[in-house]
């Protein structure tokens, strides 16, 4: 009789927990959510603040350091044609 009761209770545990992951869990995922976007907005927000203030120092310093690029035609190596062997 003691193991029909222990079947018993474990099962209803097992379904309890079940119907209530299932109420759960849209609501923490959506809590999850919510708290990731604020987060994100916040780091965002100040990445956009510290773009905006670093702007102006980089359009200054990119007059006075004109410097020319190197020749893109520049051969940098040679080319290797492989062969396959069977």
């Amino acid at each position: 009789m003691v193991l029909l009761q222990t079947i018993l209770i474990l099962i209803l545990v097992y379904y309890g927990l079940k119907l209530l992951l299932k109420w759960l869990a849209p609501k923490l995922l959506n809590y999850a959510v919510k708290k990731t976007g604020e987060r994100f907005g916040q780091q965002f927000g100040n990445f956009q603040d510290f773009e905006n203030q670093s702007q102006s120092k980089r359009d200054t310093r990119a007059t006075k350091n004109s410097r020319p690029k190197a020749n893109p035609s520049k051969k940098v190596g040679e080319y290797i044609d492989f062969e396959e062997i069977e």
